[in-house]
């Protein structure tokens, strides 16, 4: 898979997706980066710490977030991508449910649209992705399904069905990503689940991205507060190095590249 100058070789390697996240209300790390300069200044650091793919939003999308409107989640995320791409061609990923917001992301220069409602949510998304020949990571959202008794096997033909609908809208086989969406319409149990089954959506035939860092799951676990979470996400991060995931989503990147070399050196 090449994104921009990058080879993404993700049948050999699982690779760091840094989350910076412009937004007063995320979860864990709201507020840090809410800004152009603290924005841009953060992306420099999580480049500089072995970023493979920055991912950006401009739109919190934690239990019980606010929608944020169109035009202030285009500004919030367009001018961070015109200023990164003015020191770095390292691929962008743009986490927005909005056609209007990828549209606007992809002409400022970002190369990946990160749909978490999985082409659900706005009509006109998988239009955008296939016209602009951009790439894509489309999520499971429970709240868009019905639950099947078998769960896993019922995230495995949403997955499938999220699929078949971005490739009947002309977006390239080659160009999308699938997520599991751990955290998004799953109970703790699910989410345990979902991720102890990892391989098989791995097996599903797409590269796939775990979203896991600092997530309640982990609080649920561990009883750890938001930002005491890093050994548990990286217990996650070696269940994808050891499905074969092709990239792990997180906050802190140099830890979790470090983890991930290690376990590669172990594993494969």
């Amino acid at each position: 898979m090449q994104i921009r100058d990058k080879n993404f070789e993700i049948d050999k390697h699982t690779y760091i997706c840094a989350i910076l996240n412009v937004t007063p209300d995320s979860f864990s790390d709201g507020g840090e980066a809410f800004g152009i300069v603290d924005a841009v200044d953060k992306a420099k650091r999580l480049i500089a710490n072995g970023a493979d793919l920055l991912d950006i939003g401009g739109e919190s999308t934690r239990p019980g977030f606010t929608e944020v409107e169109v035009s202030e989640e285009i500004a919030r995320v367009v001018p961070v991508i015109e200023q990164i791409r003015k020191f770095s061609q390292i691929p962008i990923s743009v986490d927005t449910r909005k056609s209007e917001v990828a549209e606007a992301a992809l002409a400022a220069g970002a190369d990946l649209i990160n749909d978490v409602s999985g082409l659900c949510f706005d009509p006109a998304m998988a239009g955008v992705i296939a016209r602009n020949k951009a790439f894509c990571c489309l999520m499971h959202d429970g709240q868009y399904f019905e639950k099947q008794p078998d769960y896993i096997d019922g995230v495995i033909k949403d997955l499938y069905k999220i699929a078949d609908n971005a490739l009947s809208a002309g977006i390239e086989k080659s160009r999308i990503i699938l997520d599991p969406g751990v955290g998004f319409g799953k109970d703790a149990s699910e989410n345990l689940l979902c991720i102890r089954e990892l391989k098989r959506f791995v097996d599903i035939g797409y590269p796939v991205l775990l979203g896991c860092s600092r997530k309640s799951v982990i609080g649920a676990v561990t009883g750890l507060g938001v930002n005491e979470r890093l050994e548990g996400t990286l217990a996650t991060t070696a269940i994808a190095v050891m499905a074969g995931a092709g990239f792990v989503r997180v906050h802190d990147v140099r830890e979790n590249l470090r983890f991930v070399n290690m376990m590669e050196a172990l594993c494969r």
